[in-house]
């Protein structure tokens, strides 16, 4: 398994504090957000490690354990405890004459991954989200992954959702601004632990769908708005639709087919933000009359010939 180094995902020195790891996390995940790459694999696998690199470092006791085990942080505790069975083993084997491990069996150069897949369930046991024990010890109990799908103006507003998790309903407080592939963490609701061990997590990510008037990017949204010719000439004070309720918005004259004005403060609200959003883009198209009168089309002759 190769070492995932989280600092380096993250542009860090080992040393940064977590008011830095806020900031690169946030920084960078505005920059890859697909959202803001639109089919572009590369940022989207990206944009993946960074969530997963902050969701390690963000969190000061996750972050002592990945510091102290490296990759293997989720299991460090556990390989330690299965060595002080093991030296015991050794010295009880020693004391009565038993087969017992050796040294080269469970030495302490021996890589994680090789006994860990040895201990812990052989080539079918793997590294995800799982630990797995024998008899003798308390391990973590199987995490859980799940998948909720919202709509971007749900996404905008915070609410409450219940799921039905190993048989038991887990209600959640979504908080507004949540993005689309966001994860989140709920300590202790996974599968139960082995031998009286700690729940598993359970892990859910975002699915945000597409709005029929809104585009998102990042915490700004973008519109387009229909406005007549005799608008577009003279001008006029219009009503336009946002996310939380209409606004007044003053069309300028002679404003031109495409072009976009910016309602600040008036986009999609920022995760764990309060009272804090991103802009409205509104971009105006310009829509010309059909069926007019012989009169009408005289009068834009008129103009024309001026």
């Amino acid at each position: 398994m190769a070492f995932i180094d989280y600092y380096k995902i993250l542009g860090l020195e080992k040393k940064a504090s977590a008011d830095d790891i806020k900031k690169a996390y946030r920084k960078l995940a505005r920059k890859y957000h697909p959202d803001m790459n639109p089919n572009d694999k590369e940022a989207e696998k990206k944009f993946k490690e960074i969530n997963e690199a902050n969701e390690v470092l963000s969190n000061p006791e996750n972050r002592a354990k990945y510091d102290k085990y490296g990759e293997h942080w989720k299991h460090g505790e556990e390989y330690e405890r299965a060595q002080q069975q093991q030296r015991q083993q050794q010295q009880y084997s020693g004391n009565f004459g038993g087969g017992g491990f050796s040294g080269a069996d469970f030495g302490e150069g021996e890589d994680f991954s090789d006994f860990f897949q040895s201990m812990f369930g052989g080539a079918g046991g793997g590294f995800g989200r799982s630990s797995r024990g024998s008899a003798s010890g308390k391990f973590k109990g199987q995490d859980v992954s799940a998948e909720l799908t919202l709509g971007l103006r749900d996404a905008a507003k915070t609410h409450q959702q219940t799921f039905d998790i190993n048989g038991k309903k887990v209600r959640i407080t979504i908080p507004a601004g949540v993005y689309d592939g966001q994860q989140i963490k709920l300590k202790g609701h996974g599968n139960p632990g082995i031998n009286g061990g700690p729940n598993g997590d359970l892990y859910i990510t975002f699915n945000i769908t597409e709005d029929k008037d809104f585009k998102r990017e990042g915490d700004n949204l973008r519109t387009s708005l229909d406005i007549d010719l005799y608008t577009a000439i003279l001008g006029d004070d219009i009503t336009i639709q946002t996310l939380d309720g209409s606004v007044n918005l003053k069309v300028k004259p002679e404003t031109q087919n495409g072009t976009t004005v910016r309602l600040k403060g008036k986009g999609f609200p920022v995760y764990k933000q309060e009272g804090q959003f991103g802009d409205l883009y509104v971009t105006y198209n310009v829509k010309i009359p059909t069926n007019l009168t012989d009169r009408q089309k005289e009068l834009f002759q008129q103009l024309k010939n001026a």
